[in-house]
């Protein structure tokens, strides 16, 4: 059986500001617990206001390590104001623009996660030029256009140990959702197309692929 969340931790995830459904949340939670068993870091790409966060932070409590979560904090395309995602409670009233770093950092602090969490404040490919250091599990679930969610894979997943667990968002197979979740789709396709992945679970929009043996390229 698959594990599952404390009551109080889901509870927590639930109540924080995010679009992922529960049952993709319970799915990435049973893919961080097993990826922890390896004892290397977590790492999402795209915090938001860290509801996603929540279920790696305490996957990476569980096993003893660090949930590490990427983010500039100004918000993805389809976050801006006039788009259909755009929130104006994150919008920082002084200078105009999103900043969802406050927003996150209280949903840490009312789940008692904040001691397992290293947040990375910046853009994912400047990060990822500078990383050198094995995952265990790299959550894609950035921005959604093919520039940034491309960046994101090309950046991160060659960091992923052997057996490591790349789990991506908002894979929409079908064209009618070319802005939300086609360029995802297709960096699922790429993970599998590269023969460094193999897919290990479906929930959703949501899929999670193991790092293989013989897979030792991910860029094209």
């Amino acid at each position: 059986m698959p594990a599952a969340p404390e009551p109080k931790v889901l509870a927590a995830f639930e109540a924080a500001k995010g679009f992922m459904p529960t049952d993709e949340g319970l799915a990435l939670y049973a893919a961080a617990v097993t990826a922890g068993r390896l004892r290397l870091p977590l790492l999402e790409v795209g915090t938001y206001c860290g509801r996603s966060t929540v279920l790696l932070a305490d996957a990476a409590r569980r096993a003893g390590v660090t949930a590490l979560t990427v983010d500039h904090h100004r918000g993805s395309e389809e976050q801006q104001p006039g788009w259909e995602y755009h929130d104006p409670e994150t919008v920082d009233p002084e200078i105009g623009l999103m900043d969802t770093l406050p927003t996150f950092r209280r949903t840490l602090h009312r789940a008692g996660l904040e001691e397992h969490v290293v947040a990375l404040v910046g853009r994912s490919p400047q990060i990822a030029a500078l990383w050198n250091t094995p995952l265990g599990l790299v959550f894609v679930d950035g921005g959604h256009t093919d520039e940034h969610a491309g960046a994101d894979y090309d950046g991160w997943a060659p960091h992923l140990a052997e057996g490591g667990l790349l789990v991506i968002h908002d894979v929409f197979p079908d064209p009618v959702d070319e802005f939300t979740g086609q360029a995802p789709y297709r960096v699922y396709l790429r993970a599998l197309e590269s023969g460094a992945f193999t897919e290990e679970s479906a929930a959703g929009s949501l899929r999670v692929l193991r790092r293989t043996e013989a897979g030792t390229r991910t860029r094209r």
